[in-house]
């Protein structure tokens, strides 16, 4: 403690030399920041982690559906969330939307669909309704599987009314398109 006898100029001198307290101020304006920056890495890496796992999912699921020969069904694609479970095993996964469509591209180059499903049991997409496919994809006479995996990722480290924003979850939306790869195309036989 500064103890300031005899003239003001003199006091103010001396406090202005003093370095007692320097790297106690200096500590708590940046630990604030490294701790924001912690705890944004951290979050950063759990939803990288989370994208990662998606897409391996979604591109898997699509992979096993065009590997099969003539014919799907209902209950070969209800086992496709246990592929998505595999994966992010041992995280739980919940809330997520899987849809998988075949799609057929005639010899004009246009993709309709064949067939679809939904892991709730619907069918997502109209029987014969126009598909858009990525343009290097597009190939005549070929049939091609889509697989869209939706999930959400609930944020870690979320502190309502820290960050001023209300959002605690982000959704991560993955799709892969693989080709059929023994036949010409795979039908669904109770889709």
């Amino acid at each position: 403690m500064i103890a300031c006898f005899g003239s003001a100029h003199r006091c103010l001198a001396q406090m202005v030399r003093d370095r007692s307290g320097v790297g106690a101020v200096e500590f708590a304006l940046i630990v604030p920041l490294l701790l924001v920056l912690y705890l944004g890495a951290f979050e950063l890496t759990m939803a990288l982690g989370v994208s990662q796992r998606t897409t391996s999912s979604a591109g898997a699921i699509a992979d096993i559906v065009a590997r099969q020969q003539k014919t799907v069904t209902k209950a070969f694609l209800k086992t496709m969330p246990d592929v998505m479970n595999a994966i992010f095993a041992p995280t739980a996964t919940t809330g997520y939307t899987l849809k998988i469509t075949g799609i057929k591209v005639d010899a004009n180059v246009k993709a309709t669909v064949a067939w679809s499903w939904a892991q709730d049991g619907s069918k997502p997409y109209a029987t014969g309704a126009t598909v858009t496919l990525p343009n290097s994809m597009a190939a005549a006479n070929a049939f091609f599987v889509h697989a869209e995996l939706t999930m959400p990722h609930q944020l870690v480290t979320y502190m309502t009314g820290f960050t001023g924003s209300s959002v605690s979850t982000i959704t991560l939306a993955r799709d892969y398109y693989f080709r059929q790869r023994e036949n010409g195309e795979i039908a669904c036989s109770d889709c």
